[in-house]
This record gives C-alpha cells, structure tokens and sequence, in this order.
C-alpha cells in the first residue's frame, strides 16, 4: 500500500491514515478470525511473495509396515519416500458497498467501524464457505439411520454416537493421526441440538483442561472433539420426499477429521483488510464527491484436500 507524506499527515492511498488503516484491519480480523472454523484445521501452507498464484503441496503416501529383523551391523535397504503433488489456485476474494453519505475520514467514527465489523463477519462466513466446499467433496460417507443414499435420509435420521463411532474407525483403519489425542467433528446447531441428548456429551464446561480449546469447541464425545458453527453444510432439500409431495428433507453434514486431511494456503503475510474509498477519489466517476465506498479484501487464498481418506463425511437428518 502506497502512503504519501502531506506536512504532518500521512494518507494511504485508501484515503485513512496508517493509523486509522491499522486500527481498521484489527477490527476486521477481531471480527473475521474467529469465524473461520473450517479453515483452522488445515495444513497451512505459505507461498512466498512474487511465486506466481500456484500453490504445490505435497501429498505424503504412508509407509507400509516392516516386519522383517535387522541383521546384527547391517541398516537393511532403505525405503522410497513417496509424495503426490497437489496443486491449488490462489483466488482473491472481496466485497464492497457504495455509500451515498460522505465519510468523515479525519476521526474513527462509528459509521466505518459498523461497517467494518458487517465486512468482517460477511467476509469470515465467505472464506470459511470456500474451505466448507473443498471439505464437503471428501469421498467418504456415512448416512445416518442406515440409510444408503442421501436421497433416502429423513428427519428421523438424527447424528447418533454409534454413527461417530464408526467415523472414528474409519480414520483409524486409514491411520489418520489426531490433533493431540482427539479427532475433529465440524457440526451445525440443530444436529448438536439432538447430539447433546446423549449422556456421554462432555461439554466444554466440564473439562479439566480448559487450555488449547479451538474455537468453536463444545464439547466431547467418543474421542472426537466437536466444534460448531452456523456455516456447516446444509444439502437444502436434498433428502427424501417429505409426506409423499413434492418436498425433499434437509440433510446436514457433519466432517469427521484427522491431522493432515487438507492444506490452507495463502499468499505469505496476507490478511484480510480492510479498504475505504472517499467521496471525491473517484474523479469524475463522482463529479459532486458523492459516493464513498467501504470493503474487504484478500489477496489471496485456496484450500485442498490433500489426504482425503483423513476425512469422512456423515449426512444426517435433524430436529426441525
């Protein structure tokens, strides 16, 4: 971002000072961060500055078990380390609203702020979606109330722990390794809503240890910490017929993962930020400074699945 220095006063190309501009993007992140649920769990993966949009990461193939005894003084023959190459495309992503009132660019005023945090929040939700698809492509699937399809599930076909139990095999079967000890669940509220029925539920509240929650985290159950939030995937009318019309059921999914199930990546040192446009900066395209513009942006960003048996995906019905 280029700054220019007039007298005593420094103006971003934004039109806010350095300090102004500064104070503006931590309340951005204050808002964004913390909504980013189904990013937090990524193998992040930092491209370097000026390397192209094109992120390579690597997919490391297991080894396979070796039973057989060293002789005395001899290492044995060593083993090929296999790796797949996984690309991703960095996107940038952004949004913004043209405001008819001019902005009083020389204090921290409430207007740019209430629009900064609707930014923040709307931007969140927008990164977090981009991370939700990826992950909702796992080809592992388990449909709950054994059901075989997700054009069968109901609303009866509630999450159960018997359906989380079997995630957990899953994983273990595929050697997925934790994160310290648990896996992760990524759910929304209506079907922790019928979850948090089942007496072995272990909220939050009740652990011993209160450090290291990640956000989101409400509780455990069955060696699986669940995290919840408002932006998992809804497959809108998608399951079966409701009463014999032409209405379908909702169905929910819930992303069952282990360690290492898919790389974030970002251009090195980007965040979100925010950028503000005064009333008169756009020439003549606003002859009588009319139009300011507030909005968010970031430069760069992508998510893949990279061990996609390290995830399982479980479609459910729920409460209504």
């Amino acid at each position: 971002m280029a700054y220019t220095n007039t007298n005593t006063n420094m103006t971003s190309s934004t039109g806010l000072t350095p300090g102004m501009q500064t104070y503006y993007n931590r309340e951005l992140l204050r808002t964004f961060e913390p909504e980013l649920v189904h990013v937090q769990f990524g193998d992040e993966h930092l491209l370097p500055a000026n390397s192209g949009l094109v992120m390579n990461m690597r997919k490391i193939i297991p080894l396979e078990a070796n039973t057989t005894a060293l002789a005395e003084g001899e290492p044995g023959d060593s083993v090929m380390l296999a790796e797949t190459e996984v690309t991703v495309q960095l996107q940038q992503y952004g949004e913004y609203a043209r405001c008819s009132d001019k902005l009083d660019l020389t204090h921290l005023d409430m207007n740019i702020m209430r629009k900064t945090k609707l930014f923040g929040d709307a931007g969140a939700r927008s990164i977090d979606a981009v991370a939700r698809e990826e992950l909702a492509k796992c080809p592992n699937v388990i449909f709950a109330g054994g059901k075989t399809a997700r054009e069968q599930v109901t609303s009866a076909d509630k999450l159960t722990t018997r359906d989380l139990r079997r995630a957990v095999k899953m994983l273990k079967k595929k050697h997925a390794q934790t994160f310290d000890g648990y896996y992760v669940a990524i759910v929304g509220p209506d079907v922790l809503y019928d979850l948090q029925d089942d007496e072995a539920f272990i909220k939050v509240s009740q652990y011993q240890d209160k450090e290291n929650i990640y956000t989101g985290e409400v509780g455990r159950l069955f060696g699986v910490r669940l995290v919840e939030t408002t932006e998992a995937k809804i497959f809108q009318s998608a399951g079966a017929v409701i009463d014999s019309t032409s209405n379908h059921y909702d169905v929910a999914s819930v992303i069952v993962l282990g360690q290492y199930a898919y790389g974030v990546t970002s251009l090195r040192g980007a965040r979100p930020r925010v950028i503000v446009k005064p009333a008169g900066s756009a020439g003549t395209a606003d002859p009588l400074d009319q139009i300011s513009t507030v909005g968010w942006k970031m430069d760069g960003f992508g998510v893949k699945l990279l061990q996609p048996e390290y995830a399982v995906r479980i479609e459910c019905g729920f409460s209504a």
